[in-house]
């Protein structure tokens, strides 16, 4: 380590640094959102981070700077990304992905470069990167700059089926996050296409999975409400209670079934908002989400909320495309309702925010 805390071999744009003040310096000059991250990590404060704000309101966090090199550690030995690899920074470092990122280049002595963080990277001269992150909108828009990335991790909200299905034959492994703030990012991932499958689920050749596995030292259990509980000793000594419904498929992976506080009792039916759009995503192209508005009957019906104009036979389109599951989508899954917004809330980070939208509505 020629810094403290920081692998020899580490690089950003190209540049290596011998003292904190010239790391400082650059940071203040080409990336000051991360400054005040690097600063505490030389000081050996605890670095804050903030929520998005996507289940909640959002809030500040402390994390000691131990705690998030053992989860860059993790993320090195789950991807077998050691020294050297060259790695691509394209989320903002405001937000715990980017700073995350920061800190497993430094940790783990990877070759860093960063790009603008904007929906359309700006990639066309550059070389192979062994590893990068990126949200779906991301992915969706640089597409053509895949064969550049070997390595993938997509965050933040879920990846379509449409754009599942334009990914699963390409060479780059491309894997969906389970993770939050609280937990550093992704604790468990999953594979989205044939070649992340291939290394992580070797002889599963069923590209309709939904298996996460979790990274090394992590293990999951549910409590009475059927919500994960993390326990990852090397960022809490407490397991991390969450609300996501999950099913466990061993206390190294589980599928997500979606969040207990969405949840839409409707005439005593209890239904998931998140597996319901999951199932219609292939029928929908654009942004929407399920969600229960009051009802005097059925307490709570289920409506579909989608962004833009309003859409002439949507409903009959929607029940067209139930009746041609096969059985996977149930007639109770159909919304009794379809709500159209010109503009969905988002969170800072670019999440929509589904309270804040439903109370845009009439």
């Amino acid at each position: 380590m020629s810094l403290h805390g920081i692998h020899s071999s580490f690089t950003f744009d190209g540049q290596s640094f011998d003292s904190e003040a010239k790391w400082i310096a650059f940071m203040d000059q080409n990336y000051p959102q991360g400054s005040d991250l690097l600063r505490s990590w030389f000081a050996k404060k605890e670095i804050r981070v903030k929520t998005s704000g996507s289940t909640g309101k959002p809030k500040s966090i402390a994390f000691k700077g131990e705690q998030m090199a053992e989860s860059a550690l993790a993320t090195g030995r789950f991807f077998g990304m050691g020294e050297g690899a060259r790695a691509l920074l394209c989320l903002p470092l405001e937000y715990i992905a980017g700073k995350m990122m920061l800190i497993r280049a430094m940790t783990l002595g990877w070759k860093l470069e960063g790009v603008e963080p904007v929906i359309n990277l700006d990639l066309a001269n550059r070389g192979i990167y062994n590893f990068a992150a990126m949200i779906p909108l991301q992915l969706e828009n640089n597409l053509k700059y895949l064969d550049k990335i070997e390595n993938l991790i997509v965050g933040g909200a879920p990846v379509s089926w449409k754009l599942q299905e334009r990914i699963k034959s390409l060479p780059t492994r491309i894997y969906a996050t389970y993770g939050m703030t609280e937990t550093l990012t992704h604790i468990a991932v999953k594979p989205l296409n044939r070649s992340a499958r291939e290394r992580i689920l070797p002889g599963n050749r069923s590209l309709s999975n939904d298996r996460y596995t979790g990274l090394p030292g992590v293990s999951f259990d549910k409590d009475e409400r059927g919500c994960l509980l993390v326990r990852c000793p090397r960022i809490s000594d407490k397991e991390i209670v969450t609300n996501d419904l999950v099913e466990l498929t061993s206390e190294k992976s589980f599928t997500w079934l979606g969040r207990v506080d969405n949840v839409i009792n409707s005439g005593g039916l209890k239904l998931m908002p998140e597996t319901i759009e999951k199932k219609f995503s292939r029928c929908l192209s654009g942004r929407f989400f399920a969600a229960g508005l009051p009802d005097p009957e059925l307490g709570e019906r289920l409506t579909f909320v989608v962004e833009g104009e309003p859409q002439t036979g949507l409903l009959n389109r929607l029940k067209t495309c139930q009746a041609q599951s096969k059985g996977e989508i149930t007639k109770n899954e159909i919304p009794k309702d379809i709500v159209f917004l010109a503009k969905f809330a988002e969170t800072d980070s670019g999440k929509i925010n589904r309270k804040m939208t439903l109370d845009l509505i009439d």
